[in-house]
C-alpha cells in the first residue's frame, strides 16, 4: 500500500472504546477497585462480593465470602499484596463492617463492627501500609473518625471538635470508596448534601516522614485541627456533593502543601447534568477553583496517571480526561464506533488504576495507548 494511502487509512479508523471489558465472573454491583501493582488487583460489591486477580485482569478470582455478608454491600477494599486485603461494607449501624484477609481471600475475619447504631461507613484508605483511616456520616454531630496503626486490627475513634456537622445536612458518598485521602499523617475528605460540597483538610496532624515510629504518627486521641472549605460542586441537596478526591504524586516527601487536589461529584441523581463537576486546589487543599471546562456529567471517582500526567475521572454517562491539572476536560471517547456497544466507555463507578468497575460485575481495563496526546 503507497504510504500515503496508509497513512489515510489511518486516521480513517473509528475511535476505538478506551477501556477493555474484563470477564468478571460476577453480576453484582461492583463500587470497591484496588490495583496493588504487578498485576494484582482487588475487586468488591453487592452481595458479599469480593474478586482478586494476579495476573492484570486476565483472569478474576471469585473470593469465599466473608462470615454473615450474604446481603451486604462491600463499598471498599484496600489491598496490602496478593494475600492481604481489608474489605469494607457499608449500610447503617452494624451492616457497616470491615473483614481481613491474610490467605488470598480463602478465609475472613471480622476485625470491625460499626459501634454507632445510626453510622454509616464512607471510605477506608490505608497510607503506607500500617496506618489506616475510616470515614463514616455524622454521628452525634460530628463525622466519625477512625484511625489504625496496626494494618487494621484495632481501630481508635478520632474525637476531633472540628468534625462537628449536622446530619440531616451533610454527609460523605460512599459511591467509590475514594472521597477520602491520607499523606503521611494529614488526612483530606470531601462531603455533601443540604449543605453544600465541602473538604475537610486536617491542618495540625503529626508528619511521618522519615521515622514512622508510632511516636511519630499515634492515633490515640489525638486532637488535631481541621479547615473546612465550601466548594462549587454541584447544588445544595441530599444527592449532590464532592464524591471523590485525589492527589498528583506519591512520594512520602511530597507533603500536603505541595499537592494538587482535584475534586469531582455532582448531582448522582442527574447524571447528565454538567455543571459544576469539578474543582481543583494547587495548594494542597487550602482553596478551590471550579473547572472552566467540567466532565459532561455527575462523577463518582478520579485518579491520576502518573506517566502521562493526565487526570481521568468516570461516572455513568462516560470517562473525562483533563492533561492541564484539571482547569478543563474532555471526553475521553465521546461516541463509541459502530461495531462497539453503547455503553462501552460508561457505567462506571470507581477507578484503582488501571482498573474501573461499574454496575453488573462490569470491569474495565484502561487500555495503554489510551491516554497517548492526540495525534500520535
Amino acid at each position: 500500500m503507497p504510504r500515503l494511502l496508509f497513512v489515510a487509512f489511518l486516521f480513517a479508523l473509528p475511535a476505538q472504546a478506551q477501556w477493555q471489558i474484563q470477564n468478571s465472573t460476577t453480576t453484582a454491583d461492583l463500587r470497591g477497585i484496588h490495583s496493588v501493582g504487578n498485576g494484582v488487583a482487588w475487586a468488591s460489591g453487592t452481595n458479599g462480593t469480593v474478586l482478586r486477580t494476579e495476573d492484570g485482569g486476565y483472569m478474576w478470582q471469585s473470593c469465599s465470602m466473608p462470615p454473615g455478608a450474604e446481603h451486604l454491600d462491600f463499598r471498599g477494599i484496600q489491598a496490602f499484596d496478593a494475600n492481604t486485603a481489608i474489605v469494607m461494607s457499608s449500610g447503617k449501624g452494624d451492616l457497616s463492617r470491615l473483614y481481613k484477609t491474610t490467605d488470598g481471600c480463602h478465609s475472613w475475619k471480622l476485625i470491625f463492627t460499626n459501634p454507632d447504631p445510626d453510622g454509616f461507613w464512607d471510605a477506608l484508605i490505608f497510607d503506607r501500609g500500617k496506618w489506616g483511616w475510616l470515614l463514616g456520616d455524622p454521628v452525634n454531630g460530628a463525622f466519625a473518625l477512625f484511625a489504625s496503626d496496626d494494618a487494621g486490627e484495632t481501630w481508635i475513634r478520632q474525637e476531633n471538635e472540628s468534625l462537628k456537622a449536622m446530619p440531616e445536612k451533610q454527609g460523605a458518598f460512599a459511591a467509590s470508596n475514594s472521597s477520602l485521602v491520607a499523606l503521611n499523617g494529614f488526612v483530606v475528605f470531601g462531603s455533601g448534601g443540604l449543605g453544600g460540597a465541602m473538604v475537610y483538610v486536617e491542618t495540625q496532624a503529626q508528619i511521618c516522614v522519615d521515622d514512622c515510629s508510632e511516636a511519630n504518627l499515634n492515633v490515640h486521641g489525638r486532637k488535631n485541627k481541621w479547615d473546612v472549605q465550601n466548594i462549587q460542586i454541584g447544588k445544595q441537596s441530599e444527592s449532590s456533593g464532592i464524591f471523590s478526591l485525589a492527589r498528583s504524586g506519591d512520594s512520602i516527601a511530597d507533603n500536603l502543601g505541595g499537592s494538587l487536589f482535584v475534586a469531582v461529584g455532582g448531582d448522582y441523581s442527574k447524571p447528565d447534568e454538567p455543571l459544576a463537576t469539578a474543582a481543583r486546589s494547587s495548594d494542597g487543599a487550602k482553596t478551590w477553583q471550579p473547572a472552566a471546562a467540567p466532565p459532561h456529567g455527575y462523577r463518582s471517582a478520579v485518579a491520576y496517571e502518573e506517566k502521562t500526567k493526565t487526570w481521568i475521572t468516570v461516572g455513568p454517562n462516560g470517562t473525562d480526561i483533563s492533561t492541564d491539572d484539571g482547569r478543563t476536560w474532555r471526553a475521553l471517547h465521546p461516541d463509541p464506533a459502530p461495531h462497539e456497544p453503547p455503553d462501552a466507555d460508561r457505567n462506571w463507578n470507581a477507578l484503582s488504576l488501571p482498573f474501573v468497575v461499574g454496575p453488573h460485575g462490569r470491569i474495565g481495563k484502561l487500555i495503554p495507548t489510551a491516554l497517548a496526546p492526540q495525534g500520535k
